[in-house]
């Protein structure tokens, strides 16, 4: 159950390729205007960079988080599951993986590529990309608690912004710090060492949590 879930939201994800595409473009547009704005200040554009992705990024995984569960609610089949004799929360972490494989890994891929535009050297875009591909799949985890609150409410995609943005400052400060760090010449494993203990931490709770939060949005 849990590698159909996995496959019928891919599926889905390839036949509203529209939906995917808004979410990477809406991060490549943001990432690339601030270098307009700014202007050729290449030390400035350096150390605003790290931010800059991570905000963007952050912003946009926000952006898919309501669609998450919602076509699900519409058509019955969350009903459906509920039902399952299988383990909801077993369920809920394939949704999330599945919204991270679709929105997560395009932001990963495209990062290295809009952070030379900040003149970030070679081993800071590892290092980006890296922080990238640890906590993005933390913003889906805990972007599915979101979800699953204000599932059916209406005006939930404002209500899931005011919830879930609180528990993404760690991930964007630990994200945005190491590549800092690592630009300044210090050490950044620390930092990858925590934003790998909350995506262990989310991988445990996040999907109990949203599992929970479902069955109370159906009821």
């Amino acid at each position: 159950m849990f590698i159909w879930i996995i496959k019928r939201d891919l599926l889905l994800a390839v036949r509203r390729q529209s939906d995917v595409l808004t979410t990477l473009f809406f991060f490549i547009i943001v990432v690339s205007l601030f270098p307009l704005s700014v202007g050729p200040e290449m030390n400035l554009l350096r150390a605003m960079a790290p931010g800059i992705v991570w905000v963007a990024a952050l912003l946009a995984s926000m952006l898919s988080l309501g669609r998450m569960f919602s076509n699900d609610y519409m058509d019955g089949t969350l009903e459906q599951m509920l039902l399952s004799p299988q383990s909801l929360s077993l369920l809920v972490l394939g949704k999330a993986l599945a919204h991270w494989l679709v929105t997560g890994i395009p932001l990963v891929l495209m990062a290295p590529v809009l952070g030379i535009q900040y003149d970030l050297p070679v081993d800071a875009l590892a290092i980006l990309t890296f922080s990238l591909l640890l906590g993005t799949p933390v913003l889906s985890l805990i972007g599915a608690i979101g979800a699953a609150l204000t599932l059916g409410l209406r005006g939930g995609g404002v209500l899931v912004s005011l919830l879930v943005l609180p528990l993404y400052i760690p991930i964007l400060i630990f994200g945005a710090g190491a590549v800092e760090a690592n630009m300044a010449g210090v050490e950044f494993d620390a930092h990858l060492s925590l934003i790998g203990a909350f995506l262990l931490v989310s991988m445990v709770f996040a999907p109990w949590a949203a599992a929970s939060s479902l069955r109370v949005s159906l009821e």
